[in-house]
């Protein structure tokens, strides 16, 4: 993936579900399996990533709301 843009939470998602999908399937070399296992654990980090960001993002949110900046607030 360094080589690759990041992707977005939904195409990671969508991405991880499609490999379990394979994976739970059956039918696969134990190297296809390893292959798609080892993609799924890098999506899997991708989409934690995200989220993790999406968490700090909303804390941040919550802390502004519940403790404004009374300078910020001043009319003049």
């Amino acid at each position: 993936m360094a080589d690759k843009k990041t992707p977005s939470y939904e195409q990671a998602r969508e991405e991880l579900t499609e490999v379990v999908r394979s994976l739970e399937a059956g039918g696969l070399t134990l190297e296809q399996s390893i292959e798609l296992w080892e993609r799924g654990e890098k999506l899997a980090a991708v989409c934690e990533e995200w989220l993790q960001g999406a968490r700090v993002k909303l804390a941040a949110a919550m802390t502004q709301r519940r403790h404004p900046d009374p300078a910020g607030d001043a009319p003049f």
